[in-house]
Protein backbone atom coordinates (compact mmCIF):
# COMPACT_ATOMS: atom_id res chain seq x y z
CA UNK A 1 0.00 0.00 0.00
CA UNK A 2 1.09 3.40 -1.03
CA UNK A 3 2.01 6.37 1.83
CA UNK A 4 0.30 9.72 0.47
CA UNK A 5 0.47 13.47 2.08
CA UNK A 6 -1.91 15.56 1.22
CA UNK A 7 -1.33 19.68 0.33
CA UNK A 8 -4.75 21.61 -0.14
CA UNK A 9 -5.69 24.38 1.78
CA UNK A 10 -9.06 23.87 1.11
CA UNK A 11 -10.82 21.48 4.19
CA UNK A 12 -13.67 20.30 2.27
CA UNK A 13 -11.27 19.13 -0.79
CA UNK A 14 -8.98 17.40 1.72
CA UNK A 15 -11.87 15.34 3.26
CA UNK A 16 -13.22 14.70 -0.11
CA UNK A 17 -9.92 12.98 -1.33
CA UNK A 18 -9.10 11.09 1.87
CA UNK A 19 -12.32 9.23 1.23
CA UNK A 20 -11.35 8.65 -2.24
CA UNK A 21 -8.03 7.17 -1.77
CA UNK A 22 -9.01 5.28 1.27
CA UNK A 23 -11.99 3.91 -1.02
CA UNK A 24 -9.35 2.58 -3.71
CA UNK A 25 -7.43 0.65 -0.69
CA UNK A 26 -4.41 1.69 -2.34
CA UNK A 27 -3.12 4.32 -0.61
CA UNK A 28 -2.78 4.92 3.16
CA UNK A 29 -2.98 8.50 3.84
CA UNK A 30 -0.03 9.84 6.34
CA UNK A 31 -0.48 13.44 6.69
CA UNK A 32 -1.82 16.67 5.83
CA UNK A 33 -0.86 20.10 5.22
CA UNK A 34 -2.78 23.42 4.15
CA UNK A 35 0.55 25.51 4.29
CA UNK A 36 3.72 25.21 2.10
CA UNK A 37 5.98 25.46 5.14
CA UNK A 38 3.91 23.00 7.12
CA UNK A 39 4.04 20.79 4.43
CA UNK A 40 7.34 20.59 3.24
CA UNK A 41 8.36 19.60 7.39
CA UNK A 42 6.12 17.25 7.36
CA UNK A 43 6.84 15.34 4.41
CA UNK A 44 11.00 15.37 5.47
CA UNK A 45 9.55 13.98 8.53
CA UNK A 46 7.66 11.23 7.04
CA UNK A 47 8.45 10.67 4.04
CA UNK A 48 5.50 9.59 1.96
CA UNK A 49 5.90 7.88 -1.45
CA UNK A 50 3.11 9.83 -3.08
CA UNK A 51 2.17 13.80 -2.17
CA UNK A 52 -1.06 14.72 -3.75
CA UNK A 53 -0.61 18.85 -4.23
CA UNK A 54 -2.80 21.76 -5.02
CA UNK A 55 -1.22 24.28 -7.22
CA UNK A 56 -3.29 27.85 -5.56
CA UNK A 57 -2.41 27.31 -1.61
CA UNK A 58 -3.19 30.54 0.39
CA UNK A 59 -0.18 32.11 0.09
CA UNK A 60 2.25 30.65 -2.00
CA UNK A 61 2.51 27.78 -5.16
CA UNK A 62 2.34 24.29 -4.88
CA UNK A 63 5.10 24.71 -7.86
CA UNK A 64 7.23 26.11 -5.22
CA UNK A 65 7.07 23.41 -3.22
CA UNK A 66 7.23 20.54 -6.10
CA UNK A 67 10.89 22.12 -6.91
CA UNK A 68 11.80 22.14 -3.43
CA UNK A 69 10.60 18.13 -3.16
CA UNK A 70 12.84 17.53 -6.19
CA UNK A 71 15.80 18.58 -3.66
CA UNK A 72 14.97 16.02 -0.94
CA UNK A 73 17.33 12.72 -0.68
CA UNK A 74 14.29 10.60 -1.84
CA UNK A 75 11.88 12.86 -3.23
CA UNK A 76 7.85 11.41 -3.18
CA UNK A 77 6.04 10.86 -5.93
CA UNK A 78 3.72 14.03 -7.10
CA UNK A 79 0.44 14.25 -8.44
CA UNK A 80 -0.89 17.23 -8.80
CA UNK A 81 -4.93 17.85 -7.52
CA UNK A 82 -5.98 21.67 -8.83
CA UNK A 83 -9.08 23.40 -9.98
CA UNK A 84 -6.71 25.16 -12.43
CA UNK A 85 -5.50 23.41 -15.38
CA UNK A 86 -3.38 26.47 -17.06
CA UNK A 87 -0.48 24.83 -15.19
CA UNK A 88 -0.65 21.54 -16.40
CA UNK A 89 2.94 22.38 -18.60
CA UNK A 90 4.53 23.46 -15.47
CA UNK A 91 3.66 20.63 -13.65
CA UNK A 92 5.05 17.57 -15.79
CA UNK A 93 8.26 20.51 -15.61
CA UNK A 94 8.41 19.12 -12.36
CA UNK A 95 8.06 15.59 -12.99
CA UNK A 96 4.85 15.05 -11.63
CA UNK A 97 3.06 11.97 -12.30
CA UNK A 98 -0.24 13.04 -12.90
CA UNK A 99 -2.33 16.21 -13.07
CA UNK A 100 -5.85 15.63 -11.70
CA UNK A 101 -8.42 18.37 -11.77
CA UNK A 102 -11.46 19.37 -9.34
CA UNK A 103 -13.84 18.62 -8.90
CA UNK A 104 -12.48 14.62 -8.10
CA UNK A 105 -13.69 11.91 -9.81
CA UNK A 106 -13.22 8.35 -8.36
CA UNK A 107 -12.22 6.98 -11.59
CA UNK A 108 -9.55 9.45 -12.82
CA UNK A 109 -7.93 9.23 -9.12
CA UNK A 110 -7.73 5.48 -9.68
CA UNK A 111 -6.18 5.92 -13.23
CA UNK A 112 -3.50 8.40 -11.50
CA UNK A 113 -2.56 5.82 -8.38
CA UNK A 114 -2.68 2.93 -11.38
CA UNK A 115 -0.01 4.47 -13.24
CA UNK A 116 1.94 5.76 -10.44
CA UNK A 117 1.89 1.79 -9.40
CA UNK A 118 2.62 0.76 -12.81
CA UNK A 119 5.79 3.22 -13.05
CA UNK A 120 7.19 1.64 -9.80
CA UNK A 121 7.28 -1.73 -11.18
CA UNK A 122 8.88 -1.07 -13.94
CA UNK A 123 12.50 -1.11 -14.03
CA UNK A 124 14.33 2.17 -15.00
CA UNK A 125 15.74 2.55 -18.13
CA UNK A 126 19.20 3.43 -18.43
CA UNK A 127 19.91 6.13 -20.91
CA UNK A 128 21.76 4.31 -23.30
CA UNK A 129 25.37 5.00 -23.44
CA UNK A 130 26.86 6.20 -27.09
CA UNK A 131 29.74 4.63 -28.46
CA UNK A 132 32.76 7.21 -27.90
CA UNK A 133 33.45 8.03 -31.50
CA UNK A 134 37.13 6.66 -33.18
CA UNK A 135 39.58 9.97 -34.11
CA UNK A 136 41.05 10.03 -36.86
CA UNK A 137 43.34 12.78 -36.40
CA UNK A 138 44.20 15.27 -33.46
CA UNK A 139 44.67 18.99 -33.81
CA UNK A 140 47.60 20.21 -32.04
CA UNK A 141 49.02 23.74 -31.67
CA UNK A 142 52.21 24.50 -33.06
CA UNK A 143 53.33 27.78 -33.14
CA UNK A 144 50.51 30.11 -34.81
CA UNK A 145 48.92 27.00 -36.76
CA UNK A 146 46.76 24.34 -35.77
CA UNK A 147 47.61 21.01 -37.33
CA UNK A 148 45.55 17.88 -38.13
CA UNK A 149 47.67 15.22 -37.17
CA UNK A 150 46.40 11.67 -38.54
CA UNK A 151 46.61 9.56 -35.35
CA UNK A 152 47.91 6.39 -37.33
CA UNK A 153 50.63 8.12 -39.23
CA UNK A 154 51.42 9.32 -35.59
CA UNK A 155 54.65 6.63 -33.91
CA UNK A 156 55.68 8.24 -30.15
CA UNK A 157 55.22 10.77 -28.12
CA UNK A 158 57.61 11.84 -25.83
CA UNK A 159 58.43 14.43 -23.49
CA UNK A 160 61.41 16.84 -23.79
CA UNK A 161 62.07 19.95 -21.77
CA UNK A 162 58.95 20.00 -20.48
CA UNK A 163 57.54 19.75 -24.13
CA UNK A 164 55.82 17.27 -26.01
CA UNK A 165 57.65 15.75 -29.29
CA UNK A 166 55.51 13.67 -31.52
CA UNK A 167 57.28 11.50 -33.61
CA UNK A 168 55.09 10.69 -37.26
CA UNK A 169 55.99 9.31 -40.32
CA UNK A 170 55.96 12.50 -41.84
CA UNK A 171 58.88 14.28 -39.23
CA UNK A 172 58.70 15.56 -35.55
CA UNK A 173 56.20 18.03 -33.77
CA UNK A 174 56.91 20.02 -30.99
CA UNK A 175 53.72 21.03 -28.47
CA UNK A 176 53.84 23.87 -25.65
CA UNK A 177 52.25 21.36 -23.37
CA UNK A 178 52.78 18.81 -20.50
CA UNK A 179 52.76 14.78 -22.01
CA UNK A 180 50.02 13.66 -19.21
CA UNK A 181 47.34 16.01 -20.78
CA UNK A 182 48.09 14.80 -24.32
CA UNK A 183 47.66 11.08 -22.58
CA UNK A 184 44.20 11.87 -21.52
CA UNK A 185 43.40 13.24 -25.34
CA UNK A 186 44.54 9.95 -26.47
CA UNK A 187 42.79 7.36 -24.12
CA UNK A 188 40.81 5.35 -27.02
CA UNK A 189 43.06 1.98 -26.83
CA UNK A 190 45.64 2.72 -29.63
CA UNK A 191 48.00 4.76 -27.44
CA UNK A 192 49.86 3.61 -23.83
CA UNK A 193 51.99 5.01 -21.77
CA UNK A 194 55.05 2.76 -21.57
CA UNK A 195 57.47 5.38 -19.41
CA UNK A 196 57.13 8.31 -17.53
CA UNK A 197 58.98 9.53 -20.93
CA UNK A 198 57.17 8.12 -23.70
CA UNK A 199 53.82 7.47 -24.82
CA UNK A 200 53.78 4.97 -27.92
CA UNK A 201 50.82 4.04 -30.71
CA UNK A 202 50.80 0.30 -29.89
CA UNK A 203 50.35 -0.36 -34.16
CA UNK A 204 53.90 1.30 -34.75
CA UNK A 205 55.79 -1.23 -32.20
CA UNK A 206 57.54 -3.84 -34.89
CA UNK A 207 59.56 -5.09 -32.39
CA UNK A 208 60.10 -6.09 -28.54
CA UNK A 209 63.00 -6.55 -26.89
CA UNK A 210 64.28 -8.33 -23.25
CA UNK A 211 66.11 -5.57 -21.92
CA UNK A 212 67.44 -5.13 -18.29
CA UNK A 213 65.87 -6.18 -14.73
CA UNK A 214 63.20 -8.23 -16.82
CA UNK A 215 61.74 -4.81 -19.27
CA UNK A 216 61.97 -4.40 -22.66
CA UNK A 217 62.75 -1.97 -25.33
CA UNK A 218 60.41 -1.31 -28.13
CA UNK A 219 61.64 -0.80 -31.50
CA UNK A 220 59.29 1.60 -33.74
CA UNK A 221 58.25 1.72 -37.02
CA UNK A 222 61.15 4.46 -37.31
CA UNK A 223 64.05 2.81 -36.00
CA UNK A 224 63.51 4.65 -33.00
CA UNK A 225 64.19 2.77 -29.46
CA UNK A 226 61.86 3.66 -26.46
CA UNK A 227 62.48 1.90 -23.45
CA UNK A 228 59.44 0.19 -20.85
CA UNK A 229 59.25 0.76 -17.43
CA UNK A 230 59.08 -1.89 -14.74
CA UNK A 231 55.67 -0.13 -13.63
CA UNK A 232 54.53 -0.56 -16.90
CA UNK A 233 55.46 -3.66 -18.24
CA UNK A 234 52.24 -5.80 -16.81
CA UNK A 235 50.21 -3.84 -18.61
CA UNK A 236 52.20 -3.50 -22.09
CA UNK A 237 52.26 -8.05 -21.73
CA UNK A 238 48.39 -7.42 -20.87
CA UNK A 239 47.60 -5.27 -24.01
CA UNK A 240 49.59 -6.91 -26.25
CA UNK A 241 49.40 -10.90 -25.04
CA UNK A 242 52.74 -12.30 -25.11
Amino acid sequence: MLTAFIVDDEPLARDELVYLLKRSKMVEVIGEAEALEQAHEEIVRLQPELVFLDIELAEHSGLELARQLLDLPKPPAVIFATAFDEYALQAFDLNAIDYVLKPFDERRIRQALDKLVRLKREPAIPAPTLPRPQLKKLAVSIEDRILMLDLEQMIALSSEEGKVVISTAQGRFTLNEPLAHMERRLEDGRFMRVHRNYIVNLSGITEIQPWFNSTYLLVMSDDSRIPVSRSYVKQLREQLGF
